[in-house]
C-alpha cells in the first residue's frame, strides 16, 4: 500500500511544480500569437498594446508606401477619416546599399515626431511604422516618413475629412422663380449641415428669414437649400458645411439671379442694329437719288451745246456743197 501510495504521490505535481507550469504557459503565448502573423516585421511593445486597447472601439486604419533608393518624386496617399480611429501607418524601403547607414525619421507637418515609431530591416527592405490614434482636429494634416542616404526619401500621408460635392457650374435662375441647391457627401454621415450665404466678404449663416428658406436633409448625406421668391441680390456663393468628429469640410455653389429682361437684351440688340442699318440704307438712297436729278440736270444742259454745234457745222457743210455746186 506504500508503494502504491507513494507511487500515486509521485505523479500527483507540487504546488511549486503547477506554479512553474503556468509560467511556461505565460511565456509561451506571446510566442505563438507572432507566428500566427510571420508577415509582419513588427513586435508590438506592450505599452503600445495597453494604449490600444484603450481604444479598442475605435477602427483601426493601416495603410502602406513603398519606396526604392531610385524612386524620384515623394510618395503621397490621401487618407479620409470621417470618425476617430486606431492608426498604424508602415513605409518600406528598398536599397542596394548598407541598411545601418540609412536614417529614418518621422514627422508630423513640419514637428519631428520623437522615437515613437518601430524601425525593422528584413532583407535589402527597411521597414519603418507609427501607430496612433487620431482623436479630434489638431491630430489631422499629413504624417511622413524619410530615410535618408546619398539621397532622402519621402512617404506622406495625408488625413482630411471627407470632401463635399456641390454644382460645378454656375446655377442660373431667374427673379420670382424657386430654386433648388444641392450638397452631399459620398459614403458618410455628417454630425451636423450648416448653409451659408456670400455677396461678398462675409459670410452669413442662411436659416434667419424661415419663410424664404427652406433646408431639406431627408437623407443624411445630403442636404437641399430651396430659395422662394428669388431676387437680384440673392445671387452670389452659398457654402454648405458640414460638421464631423474631426472636422469641418465645405462645399461651394455660385448662383446667378437674372430678370426676364436679361434674355430679351440679345434681341433688342438685333433689332437696333436692325433699325440703324435700314435708316443708313435710306439715307444713302437718297442722298444717291438727289445726286442722280442733280447730275442729269446738268447733263441736259451740257447735251445742248454740242448739238447746237453739230447743226451748225452741218449747215456749214451744206453751205459750202451748195457754193461748191453754184461755182461749176
Amino acid at each position: 500500500m506504500r508503494a502504491l501510495s507513494g507511487l500515486l504521490g509521485a505523479r500527483a505535481p507540487t504546488p511549486r511544480l503547477l506554479l512553474l507550469l503556468q509560467c511556461l504557459l505565460a511565456t509561451a503565448r506571446p510566442g505563438s500569437a507572432d507566428d500566427s502573423a510571420p508577415d509582419s516585421p513588427f513586435t508590438s511593445p506592450p505599452v503600445r498594446e495597453e494604449m490600444l486597447e484603450k481604444y479598442s472601439n475605435f477602427s483601426l486604419e493601416n495603410h502602406n508606401i513603398s519606396l526604392t533608393e531610385h524612386s524620384s518624386m515623394p510618395v503621397e496617399k490621401n487618407i479620409t477619416l470621417e470618425r476617430a480611429s486606431n492608426i498604424k501607418l508602415t513605409c518600406q524601403f528598398t536599397t542596394s546599399g548598407d541598411l545601418n547607414a540609412v536614417n529614418v525619421t518621422w514627422k508630423k507637418d513640419d514637428e519631428l515626431l520623437e522615437n515613437n515609431y518601430l524601425v525593422n530591416a528584413t532583407g535589402s527592405t527597411l521597414y519603418t511604422q507609427y501607430r496612433f490614434t487620431i482623436m479630434n482636429s489638431k491630430q489631422m494634416g499629413s504624417y511622413s516618413c524619410f530615410f535618408q542616404e546619398e539621397k532622402e526619401q519621402k512617404g506622406t500621408f495625408n488625413f482630411k475629412v471627407p470632401e463635399l460635392h456641390g454644382k460645378n457650374k454656375p446655377l442660373i435662375s431667374y427673379v420670382g422663380d424657386s430654386t433648388v441647391l444641392t450638397c452631399k457627401c459620398q459614403n458618410c454621415v455628417p454630425l451636423n449641415w450648416t448653409w451659408y450665404h456670400s455677396n461678398g466678404s462675409v459670410q452669413v449663416p442662411v436659416g434667419v428669414q424661415m419663410n424664404k428658406y427652406v433646408i431639406n436633409e431627408t437623407y443624411a448625406n445630403e442636404t437641399k437649400l430651396k430659395i422662394k421668391q428669388l431676387l437680384e441680390e440673392d445671387g452670389g456663393s452659398y457654402w454648405c458645411r458640414a460638421l464631423f468628429q474631426l472636422g469641418e469640410s465645405e462645399g461651394h455653389i455660385e448662383l446667378v439671379v437674372l430678370s426676364y429682361l436679361v434674355p430679351l437684351k440679345p434681341f433688342f440688340a438685333i433689332v437696333a442694329e436692325v433699325v440703324l442699318l435700314v435708316a443708313i440704307i435710306l439715307l444713302c438712297e437718297k442722298y444717291t437719288q438727289k445726286n442722280k436729278k442733280h447730275s442729269d440736270d446738268s447733263n441736259g444742259i451740257e447735251n445742248n451745246v454740242p448739238r447746237l454745234r453739230k447743226n451748225v457745222s452741218y449747215f456749214r457743210v451744206i453751205f459750202q456743197i451748195k457754193g461748191t455746186i453754184q461755182y461749176t
